[in-house]
């Protein structure tokens, strides 16, 4: 079975973070290793209430799924939201680390590397401190095989206003990463998930829904990873992401639920059947 190292946050009731990347890698049979970089019980955006989990906390809980001898057999790494600095250098330092351990034939090449750079979101700007933002932006990003940002982060990351998807392709590219773009510019009634790599990039989009639940971009950069681990091309990957992104918010807009329903619709997220529009830039 693949495996998978998240380094993200844990909220145990909201589908957010890397507690929703477990159940939607999980549904593509890949085996999740969740290290939380906080602990809450529901969403801060609702109100909810936690702790950071402490650099010295979470440097030992990474030594221990090492020393279960687990950095030899990760075939992908996703990074998503910290919320402190210490704990960017240590997620550098466990990425060098599993790049370099040594690893039997039977797991395949290195692993991938998917950086979410969870740093902030139209219309509020930053949402974490100005430190962690600026860790993440020199030490992971340099470290990523994708960048993940929604449209905001990549405008952060390159210091550009982002108006349209040309802009934000060019962006992208100006990063030398290879980007899947949340949030990325559309038709008005539209959301769209923009994939761009050095050759090509090309804009997926479905109609948008009012007030969608959170926790759509984690969802997607779980699914995109699940994608690549699975061998699929990078743009077939997307594709499938959009598609099965789109179908789930849809199915929380039907079930006027406040959370994005992964568990419920397992099966579509790996086949998924919503139409998405594609436009090649």
């Amino acid at each position: 079975m693949p495996t998978a190292l998240i380094l993200s946050s844990f909220v145990a009731a909201s589908r957010i973070g890397g507690a929703a990347q477990q159940y939607v890698l999980a549904a593509h049979k890949i085996d999740p290793v969740l290290a939380p970089t906080s602990l809450f019980g529901r969403t801060p955006a609702r109100g909810g209430r936690g702790e950071v989990t402490r650099p010295d906390v979470f440097r030992r809980m990474l030594g221990d799924i090492e020393a279960d001898a687990l950095f030899g057999m990760i075939d992908l790494i996703i990074t998503g939201h910290f919320s402190d600095a210490e704990q960017v250098e240590i997620a550098a330092g466990v990425i060098e680390r599993v790049r370099t351990t040594k690893r039997s034939a039977d797991w395949g090449p290195r692993p991938l590397v998917l950086v979410d750079p969870v740093l902030g979101d139209a219309p509020g700007g930053l949402y974490v401190r100005p430190e962690v933002a600026n860790a993440v932006e020199t030490l992971l990003v340099p470290l990523a095989d994708w960048i993940t940002p929604n449209l905001w982060e990549l405008g952060f990351l390159t210091d550009r206003q982002i108006t349209t998807a040309d802009e934000a392709r060019d962006a992208a590219r100006s990063l030398g990463k290879p980007a899947l773009v949340t949030s990325a510019p559309a038709r008005p009634d539209e959301i769209g998930l923009l994939y761009v790599d050095k050759e090509e990039a090309v804009l997926f989009a479905h109609p948008a829904v009012e007030n969608p639940p959170k926790g759509t971009g984690d969802l997607v950069t779980a699914s995109f990873g699940a994608g690549l681990v699975e061998g699929m091309d990078p743009r077939d990957a997307a594709e499938r992401t959009a598609r099965a992104a789109a179908e789930i918010v849809r199915a929380a807009r039907l079930w006027k639920s406040a959370e994005l329903p992964i568990i419920a619709m397992a099966d579509r997220l790996v086949n998924p059947t919503a139409d998405v529009r594609t436009e090649v830039l």
